[in-house]
């Protein structure tokens, strides 16, 4: 295949809403470069870029998929991304190595939630911008609503460069600002006749064109002193504005489409291609320490490793960016984070699940290769004098959670590979051996991603898996004070057992006057694994427990801390203080003290009035205000209490305090009653008080499963 230089080369993301088009758009663009014969379609389940078997069963993308068209002399590498939230670690990779990111907005119904969503990290990584008002020949379609929303929400930078000359089943005109040319295209759409811009759109397209001069002149003084000594500027100036503003953030061009009947992806090809910068324009990366790295085809091979991915009857297939210099089959790199050595022993450049075989890839380039060994995602492969490690993808932390188990117990071992193995080809899943629930708990993005990795589990790695709800970690404490007191003896023959502990255990707080009652010997604070402090006072005198017992009974009361009489949760924030005891010359040691420090903690804390505490998660909603009631609804269904309400770019935000006990449930309720177009995050806040009543029940439930 043909290798291109890296001025002529163009990499894209297709980002969107669920529905807005993007895999129809890929599909489009790749019929009419000529890279396919035929354009397939998501209801066929032929398109290429959504070819997994679970894209087809569901009809939408799970994946980011690469492809690329080869277009006017320029290689055009398009990404296309999932359009739900569950898969934003998808989304977020693709956008980090993409030059140009083509932003499609449904015209029926204009910036949803969810492409508030991803324009985020669009806008955290300030990716220059193509808006694409995609749909423009549905029944709903609203062209000027739709231009609204996005300016109320990306601001001033939006910038028509064409709009349509009618809209909905009609819909076969566009003119364009850029070339004040008229595309009529025929009916079923392809290629587009050009014609002057009619009388009846003049006044108007002649306003608008104005306006896009006048914003591409703002960023350049040259283009300025140009505009003022002319009054307009040429087309080639033009472009030369618009690309000055997409590399500042300060133009975003806007587009019109019907991906699905092909019209005007012909023009946004051409617009890629004269105008999108390309790697070599984009400001340069740095590495982890902070040194730069230019798209330099002169420099140093280095390649940035955005994605990994378990293909059936092929192995581990390894998608990366080339940073700098050119990367060549049969290279050997050097991993800059664990410092192994990788050989590239084959390269490929990508069409969904085709690969051609290509020689060598220039800086900025986009392709894969196989059977890598040591290297995952977000690493960085390169040559000796390269400056280092590539500044990795920073992924959004989980959302929701479930408990996983292997139904054959011989495949617990070979589940933990595989759950590994599935991590480091999706970094936002995270697996966690949780010691103190005794599970293996999955984090995911949401309800969806769990269900696709379950679905990964039984269909591609052959496991039968069963989820089960995740338990709570839940915190035991007290609220007043209590003592006690007890002995432990024990009589065998010979040296026997023997140690006796008074103590009185306190609610502890930050900042609690000190402790008065007896006179405090010495006092240890420790800071709890699990949270919370222990404050450990010896109060003995007169020698009633020698000092080298004191230690065994702080181990005695720290083992009953992390199996608490209510529920066997960890215990937290309680000062202890040991003021008396008795010991015996031959019999007392240090197991007899643990035990007695152990059961003396046992028998106070019990009448303490015990208090189990809850993970309390600050959750914030946002979505339409039409979605408002149902949202209210169910957090007062799920115990949640509403701290504050506010309003973002024309959504309602609803921040509310909701128990870890219903958070999953709740993320799962509140994307059925809004069909996932509420934007949601949480995380933790504190520890709180469950309601008596739920106390009781779980105290109880521990109880039958001890036999007690």
């Amino acid at each position: 295949m043909k290798t291109y230089d890296e001025k002529h080369i163009k990499n894209i993301v297709l980002l969107g809403a669920p529905k807005s088009g993007k895999t129809t758009l890929s599909e489009t663009m790749l019929f009419e470069a000529g890279i396919i014969s035929k354009r397939g379609s998501i209801e066929e389940k032929n398109t290429v870029s959504d070819y997994h078997d679970i894209e087809h069963e569901r009809g939408n993308s799970v994946y980011a998929t690469l492809m690329h068209t080869e277009w006017k002399d320029y290689k055009i590498n398009i990404i296309d991304t999932p359009g739900l939230e569950d898969f934003i670690g998808e989304v977020i990779s693709a956008i980090r190595v993409s030059d140009t990111a083509v932003l499609l907005l449904n015209a029926q119904y204009g910036v949803e939630v969810g492409t508030e969503l991803v324009w985020d990290y669009v806008d955290k990584y300030r990716k220059p911008t193509i808006l694409a008002v995609n749909q423009l020949d549905a029944e709903l379609a609203n062209f000027n609503k739709t231009v609204e929303d996005a300016v109320r929400v990306l601001g001033n930078p939006v910038t028509i460069m064409q709009y349509p000359v009618n809209t909905g089943p009609g819909f076969n005109a566009i003119i364009d600002l850029l070339k004040m040319t008229m595309y009529r295209f025929p009916e079923g759409g392809g290629k587009p006749e050009k014609l002057p811009v009619p009388d009846s759109e003049k006044e108007k397209a002649d306003r608008l064109h104005n306006e896009l001069v006048e914003k591409a002149a703002e960023n350049d003084d040259t283009l300025m002193e140009l505009y003022f000594e002319k009054g307009s500027l040429d087309e080639d100036e033009l472009r030369q504005g618009i690309k000055i503003g997409m590399l500042n953030h300060h133009v975003f061009p806007l587009f019109c489409l019907s991906a699905k009947n092909n019209m005007g992806s012909g023009r946004l090809m051409g617009f890629i291609d004269n105008v999108a910068p390309g790697a070599v324009e984009m400001p340069a990366e740095t590495t982890t320490g902070g040194k730069s790295v230019p798209c330099d085809p002169a420099g140093p091979a280095g390649l940035f490793v955005f994605k990994t991915l378990q293909e059936p009857h092929i192995g581990r297939l390894t998608y990366f960016k080339v940073m700098s210099g050119e990367v060549k089959g049969g290279m050997e790199l050097i991993n800059e984070e664990n410092n192994t050595t990788e050989r590239i022993s084959q390269l490929f450049i990508a069409d969904g699940k085709n690969r051609n075989n290509i020689e060598r890839l220039q800086a900025g380039d986009i392709g894969c290769t196989l059977k890598m060994k040591n290297t995952v995602t977000n690493q960085t492969l390169a040559e000796k004098s390269f400056p280092g490690q590539i500044t990795p993808i920073d992924f959004p932390t989980p959302k929701v959670r479930v408990a996983i188990e292997a139904k054959n117990k011989a495949d617990d071992e070979k589940l933990s590979e595989v759950l590994g193995e599935i991590h480091m080809e999706d970094p936002t899943l995270l697996v966690e051996f949780n010691r103190e629930l005794k599970q293996v708990i999955l984090h995911g993005q949401g309800e969806l991603h769990l269900l696709v990795t379950r679905w990964r589990l039984e269909n591609i790695y052959k496991m039968q898996v069963a989820f089960h709800a995740a338990k709570i970690p839940y915190r035991e404490t007290i609220q007043k004070p209590a003592q006690a007191s007890y002995r432990h003896k024990k009589q065998s023959g010979g040296a026997g057992q023997f140690g006796e502990v008074f103590m009185k255990i306190e609610p502890w707080y930050e900042g609690m006057p000190p402790y008065k009652e007896h006179t405090v010997r010495d006092s240890e604070e420790i800071a709890l694994n699990w949270g919370g402090k222990l404050v450990f006072n010896n109060c003995i005198v007169g020698g009633a427990i020698d000092n080298r017992f004191l230690p065994s009974i702080l181990k005695g009361v720290m083992e009953k801390m992390q199996e608490g009489p209510l529920t066997g949760s960890y215990v937290r924030d309680i000062r202890v203080s040991v003021y008396d005891g008795k010991m015996h010359p031959v019999d007392s040691n240090d197991i007899s003290f643990k035990i007695a420090g152990m059961m003396a903690f046992r028998e106070a804390f019990h009448q303490a009035a015990p208090q189990l505490l809850e993970p309390v998660f600050d959750l914030e909603a946002v979505a339409p205000d039409v979605m408002m009631g149902d949202i209210m609804s169910e957090l007062q269904t799920h115990r949640s209490v509403i701290t504050g309400m506010d309003t973002l770019n024309g959504y309602q935000v609803i921040k509310a305090r909701t128990p870890q006990a219903e958070i999953d449930k709740l993320f799962a309720a509140l994307r059925n009653v809004t069909q996932g177009k509420a934007k949601l995050k949480s995380r933790f806040a504190e520890y709180a008080p469950v309601p008596a009543e739920m106390q009781r029940k779980l105290s109880e439930s521990y109880k039958e499963d001890l036999g007690v």
